[in-house]
């Protein structure tokens, strides 16, 4: 539908007229949308959640990302189905996170699944494991132990390591095959 304005002789549209203007049009777009697919959102949710509370804390944010977001649909026909794709994640995101929140919880309030205290004995060993390894990662050639503590032990990807040392990635690889090789034999 055209969008028809009334404009006082002598006066022209500006850059922000226009901008009201338009949202304007999508504002009306939007609530035309939402008022065929509103309670989509919440049945969606509450379908992933089963609960009421929770389905419509996230058919509200659902909502409000749709809106937040309209200007980047070109197909208003597939609002419907934008919708449910946004509710659907959102929904899903929340089941995993209280999901999460739940395991963590029940954790800690079980104690028979704490690990047990380590006793002196074991604390001695590993104590004395850790000053061995220390003293094995110095033994190390610099361009091994480097590879090795960044790759291994600092959890940095290969691309990653190659990148920070400029150096191309098979040579990280085989660099860090000999670093693990002369540390497990620096550690018999």
């Amino acid at each position: 539908m055209q969008e028809l304005a009334l404009i006082q002789p002598g006066r022209t549209f500006d850059g922000e007229s226009l901008r009201e203007i338009e949202r304007a049009r999508q504002r009306r777009e939007f609530e035309s949308c939402l008022a065929e697919c509103g309670p989509l959102a919440y049945r969606v949710a509450h379908g992933v959640l089963r609960n009421s509370a929770d389905a419509e804390d996230t058919a509200q944010e659902a909502l409000l990302r749709a809106y937040q977001k309209f200007h980047r649909l070109q197909d208003l026909t597939r609002f419907r189905a934008w919708l449910v794709r946004i509710t659907f994640r959102l929904a899903l995101d929340r089941w995993r996170s209280a999901r999460r929140r739940q395991r963590r919880e029940t954790e800690w309030a079980r104690p028979e699944l704490q690990p047990p205290l380590p006793t002196a004995e074991e604390v001695a060993v590993s104590n004395a494991f850790q000053a061995r390894l220390e003293q094995a990662l110095d033994e190390l050639p610099e361009r091994l132990r480097l590879v090795l503590v960044l790759a291994a032990i600092d959890g940095y990807t290969l691309e990653e390591v190659a990148g920070m040392l400029g150096v191309p990635v098979g040579t990280v690889k085989s660099r860090l095959f000999f670093a693990r090789k002369a540390l497990a034999e620096k550690l018999r």
